[in-house]
């Protein structure tokens, strides 16, 4: 499957992966800083943004695509960053494929299961009535009585878009996204990964728990901790400039 993505700057690879209902469109403005050092790639997933539409959603195919992609792009090893389920791709691409990543930053996630908390959304997305909404406008308010959170929202219409007849469109794979919730949700395993590893999480957010730190350790023992305090789960759009900092000199570390 060839991804959809986009390349800023030059230098060593840096890949930047996004969560569910995200796209590459949420890391351009990290991208752009990072790319003062990096060739920075940031790429649309299967099932969401730009790229094709599949049936399957599993972090094996996900694995796939990203191993196509390097292919492609003559890439035999690359920093890998990934937040949430992005993170989970990272690091199952890292515990399978570890000769293929030089450094891995994790962006508030562990690789335990986890249980659901996406079926709020996935309900209101799929019952929006898209061929009666007008504008954005009408389609926050029409989530609204769904989604109480003002921030969760604006995101998520980032996910709309309008076809050539200006009718709106949702761009991920809804349906299979929600078939397939629970694969999204399982815990990664696989040969330790001995390089390496960052994880950042957000004070605010209870995504990755100190009491979660030996069992990440047994798959990554080189795992180092950093908190933002003031951010929640989306840490690099709630606390970018930090995140930049903390990311790159992780990076350049040598």
């Amino acid at each position: 499957m060839k991804l959809h993505y986009k390349e800023f700057g030059s230098g060593p690879p840096l890949i930047i992966l996004h969560g569910l209902f995200g796209s590459l469109d949420n890391w351009q403005t990290i991208a752009r800083q990072l790319a003062e050092d990096f060739t920075v790639f940031i790429l649309d997933l299967r099932n969401h943004g730009r790229s094709p539409h599949s049936k399957e959603h599993s972090y094996e195919a996900m694995c796939e695509d990203l191993l196509s992609f390097m292919e492609e792009h003559w890439i035999f090893e690359t920093n890998l960053l990934g937040h949430s389920m992005g993170g989970k791709l990272a690091m199952h691409f890292a515990l399978h494929q570890g000769d293929k990543v030089e450094k891995l930053v994790v962006v508030d996630i562990a690789p335990k299961a986890y249980p659901g908390g996406h079926e709020v959304i996935f309900q209101a997305l799929r019952a929006l009535p898209l061929e009666e909404i007008s504008s954005r406008a009408e389609a926050e308010a029409w989530l609204s009585g769904a989604i109480i959170s003002k921030p969760i929202r604006q995101f998520l219409l980032k996910n709309m878009g309008r076809d050539k007849d200006n009718r709106f469109f949702w761009k991920p794979n809804i349906e299979v996204l929600h078939r397939q919730y629970s694969e999204i949700l399982r815990e990664i395993d696989g040969t330790p990964f001995e390089k390496p590893t960052l994880f950042i999480r957000g004070g605010r957010s209870a995504y990755i728990r100190e009491e979660d730190f030996a069992s990440i350790r047994k798959l990554f023992p080189q795992a180092m901790f950093h908190t933002i305090p003031d951010a929640g789960h989306w840490v690099h759009a709630e606390a970018s400039k930090e995140f930049v900092q903390v990311a790159r000199n992780f990076l350049l570390d040598h």
